[in-house]
């Protein structure tokens, strides 16, 4: 399991471009037969893209959770970027499509992921926050999202939110999840920005154009930065920071978030005249 630290509010603002893309974007997640963890310090978040092909790929601790199995003292979402495959949780099998999700509890002890076709895999992504009560392991398709429509096509941010892990919905200890499917013509995401101290987000990326990309802003409101995004690659989002994007075509992402507060609509408004 890779660790990740972010930078604070202040050393962001002095960072090349490197820098910037080594402490808040993470790179090659999704890679064929193999489980990549990272471990941050963004409310103790960990990301993985999680690719089995004739083998089925079990989900390990590691010892930088100082566990004795992953889901010890953790909660987790997963929803399937690729082909059809299942989330095996303590002897029970969930299948999951394109865009479905899961939601793992805490205490689940043993968890294997396995895709139906080597030949076109799964590509499981999965977000963990540290949970202090136990819900059960449940699954979601599609329609049974909780869907919201915002923004306008003059607007060029047009997009559907479908919301899995969410009070109402999928009940869980301070995980919440879903993606986001921008419509045809419409090329940005969460604009106009906001932020919210209460609670930290991780943003990922996904069925982007071939070739497309994504200038994702970060920042504060009146220092902002961006770092280039491509498929399937996540960017960390800290209490103090923006999360807002722009692609060079129509794409999805999936954005989930650990905090103090579950109300999705728990948020402060950038003012825009300040916003630079």
């Amino acid at each position: 399991m890779k660790v990740m630290q972010t930078a604070d509010a202040e050393s962001y603002r002095r960072m090349t471009t490197d820098e910037l893309r080594s402490r808040f974007l993470v790179k090659d997640l999704f890679q064929p037969g193999l489980a990549n963890l990272v471990y941050t310090d963004v409310d103790r978040a960990v990301v993985g893209g999680i690719v089995p092909l004739a083998t089925p790929l079990v989900l390990e601790a590691g010892k930088e959770l100082a566990s004795a199995f992953f889901l010890e003292r953790r909660e987790a979402g997963v929803i399937n970027f690729g082909a059809p495959g299942t989330v095996t949780v303590d002897g029970k099998a969930y299948r999951l499509g394109s865009r479905e999700c899961l939601y793992l509890g805490r205490g689940s002890r043993e968890v294997v992921f396995a895709s139906e076709s080597p030949a076109t895999p799964a590509a499981f992504y999965l977000v963990s926050y540290p949970a202090h009560a136990v819900y059960p392991t449940t699954p979601a398709t599609l329609d049974m999202a909780n869907r919201v429509e915002l923004g306008s096509a003059a607007q060029a941010n047009r997009r559907t939110i479908y919301q899995f892990i969410r009070p109402g919905r999928i009940v869980s200890c301070q995980l919440v999840m879903g993606f986001t499917e921008l419509h045809e013509g419409s090329v940005w995401n969460t604009f106009p920005p906001h932020t919210h101290d209460r609670r930290t987000e991780v943003y990922c990326y996904f069925d982007l154009p071939s070739g497309g990309q994504v200038l994702h802003l970060l920042g504060e409101p009146d220092e902002t930065r961006h770092v280039v995004v491509r498929e399937k690659e996540v960017v960390l989002s800290p209490p103090w920071s923006i999360h807002s994007g722009v692609g060079t075509g129509g794409y999805r992402f999936c954005w989930a978030m650990g905090g103090e507060n579950q109300v999705f609509e728990d948020m402060d408004a950038v003012n825009m005249e300040k916003f630079q």
